[in-house]
């Protein structure tokens, strides 16, 4: 049971873009580490067994070349009988190059069985833009027997503005429709150093779906929206999506919790929604955000209020 899992406390130390999936009573791990040279995975029975549990680099990065710089945001995916890592990464050449790619495990034990590389994650035919610029922080959901990929790209000239966008996909490592946009940085607490709207994730409660996101810079100014839409509705019409006005977590000063975001949903043995996300516990950063490696997992439980919406708090 997870009956001692400590909430809005730092739990997995410097891993970044947390994300945990669970399949057959086992739960995974993997998240950026702060060196941004490979993707590591960690098994245990309980969530709160994946704070101690061994963690193995199932894969590295290249030399050179794609997939060489900048390995970020890894995500734990089991789809059509397979296990899937989907990550972005650049090249030592051009390390602002990221891309989408994805990795394939031969087998059913993802930290066992080897890995191979798919390479680029693949646009459609028809889709003219989809992953030619700055693209990240894929993830995977599926609705009404139809899967979807959502992913942030930045569009635009000087430092460009971070984007999300949705498509269907066809298979595991290509998209079946064209990219639509799902939401770009309208708001103050989306815009800081950067115009910057990504790390999304998806939680589901009934007919409900709930599309959380990340924006602002990489420092304390980090936090989270949400979109909303319904089940069963056509999911690649902007318009069936509702976001947010507010973000829906922030820096707490009080609570010594600051730029939350990058986040990933599991829920515990008892059934309850559990939020995975990243946030510093200073506000001090030496050198430039994104290097900083004190970006700690932490979790929290999802409540949920008597209209169907959920609750982030720090105070569970």
């Amino acid at each position: 049971m997870d009956n001692k899992l400590l909430f809005n406390e730092p739990w997995i130390l410097q891993r970044a873009d947390p994300f945990v999936t669970h399949k057959d009573g086992k739960y995974y791990f993997t998240a950026s580490v702060p060196a941004y040279d490979g993707i590591v995975i960690r098994c245990a029975d309980t969530i709160q067994g994946l704070q101690s549990a061994t963690e193995k680099e199932i894969w590295h990065k290249h030399t050179n070349g794609p997939m060489s710089k900048h390995i970020w945001a890894p995500e734990l995916h089991y789809l059509d009988g397979n296990w899937y890592v989907y990550f972005a990464g650049g090249e030592e050449e051009d390390i602002w190059k990221i891309r989408p790619y994805v990795l394939k495990c031969s087998g059913q034990d993802p930290m066992t069985d080897e890995w191979s590389e798919c390479g680029k994650m693949l646009a459609s035919e028809e889709d003219e833009f989809s992953f030619q610029a700055f693209s990240l922080d894929m993830t995977v959901f599926e609705d009404t027997g139809k899967r979807y990929c959502v992913w942030a790209e930045k569009v635009g000239v000087g430092k460009q503005i971070s984007n999300l966008y949705i498509a269907e996909m066809e298979s595991p490592t290509k998209l079946k429709s064209v990219q639509v946009l799902l939401t770009t940085p309208d708001y103050d607490w989306e815009r800081g150093s950067f115009w910057v709207d990504e790390g999304p994730g998806m939680l589901k409660h009934g007919d409900d779906l709930y599309l959380t996101f990340s924006a602002n810079d990489t420092g304390v100014n980090y936090c989270v929206g949400i979109m909303h839409a319904k089940s069963g509705t056509d999911l690649l019409d902007p318009l069936n999506w509702e976001k947010s006005r507010y973000p829906v977590l922030e820096s707490d000063y009080n609570k010594g919790i600051y730029g939350p975001g990058h986040n990933s949903f599991t829920k515990d043995s008892d059934g309850n929604d559990i939020m995975v996300y990243h946030a510093r516990t200073e506000t001090e950063i030496v050198g430039d955000p994104l290097y900083n490696p004190n970006r700690h997992a932490f979790l929290m439980q999802v409540k949920w209020s008597e209209d169907g919406r959920p609750i982030f708090s720090y105070d569970n």
